[in-house]
């Protein structure tokens, strides 16, 4: 660990508490402090740790932040991807519920206009918004190892120009833009789950049809059933926008180099 982040736990009086890595974090490293606190480096904090203080309860509990790093309250339970490994159908549906119950709050928080955090002050800059061009530029991001033939990407852009016109605009809430069962916690309660979301690095102001777009990624599941039916009323043609919204982001992992921690792809 760099030593000005162990001077920085000096400080808050953490420095003592044993430190184990943890996984997750696509643009930052993170740590176990006893299974009391996390340390995450990297990546952005001071946004990570406004949005966490807009929805308390479903993100972790903000300790402290700086620049280029927040401690954050450790949050018992175990990934909902291994636990949809395990559980029976019926229990994966009454878990995709509250995983439902969590997006429709994150999805009510509004801000002024869309656009991606710039900062810890929730300052919002552009985001790209023709989905054609956004594919393309992507494309023209090759690199060693790249995974689409010719025939891949001619019909990756019909799909993108096909798809456009789906894409709605103008909406701000907010959009965590990676919300699947990695980036899930969950744990019984005495009346059914609590589910905590990590891992807000690619949040923006937009679209929470976004969100439901990753969700359909998994397919017709027990879970998400259960998420779409916790999540709530979508609008008409909720289904086609959803997976338009999301060519954005799958688009945006093509140009990310294999084992690449820092950036996604085309994100800003």
């Amino acid at each position: 660990m760099p030593a000005p982040h162990l001077e920085w736990l000096r400080e808050l009086g953490l420095d003592g508490l044993r430190r184990r890595p943890l996984s997750g974090g696509y643009r930052g490293t993170v740590w176990s402090l006893e299974d009391r606190y996390v340390l995450k480096t990297g990546g952005r904090p001071g946004v990570e740790a406004a949005l966490a203080r807009l929805v308390p309860g479903i993100a972790p509990e903000v300790i402290a932040v700086t620049q280029d790093a927040a401690v954050t309250a450790f949050v018992p339970g175990t990934s909902v991807e291994v636990l949809l490994a395990e559980l029976p159908d019926a229990r994966a549906r009454e878990l995709g519920l509250a995983a439902g119950h969590a997006l429709a709050r994150i999805g009510a928080v509004r801000f002024p206009a869309p656009g991606w955090f710039l900062d810890g002050e929730l300052r919002l800059g552009p985001m790209p918004g023709d989905l054609t061009g956004f594919v393309r530029d992507c494309l023209s991001r090759r690199h060693p190892g790249w995974p689409l033939t010719a025939a891949d990407e001619r019909g990756l852009l019909d799909r993108a120009g096909a798809w456009a016109p789906l894409v709605p605009a103008g909406e701000a809430r907010l959009v965590h833009s990676d919300f699947n069962p990695k980036n899930l916690i969950a744990a019984r309660t005495g009346d059914g789950w609590r589910v905590t979301v990590l891992d807000w690095e690619f949040a923006h102001s937009g679209s929470p049809l976004t969100d439901l777009g990753n969700v359909l990624r998994f397919g017709d599941t027990p879970f998400t059933e259960g998420v779409l039916d916790g999540y709530g009323p979508r609008p008409a043609g909720w289904r086609d926008a959803a997976r338009a919204l999301d060519l954005f982001a799958l688009a945006d992992l093509l140009p990310a180099r294999p084992r690449s921690r820092w950036r996604r792809g085309c994100s800003p």
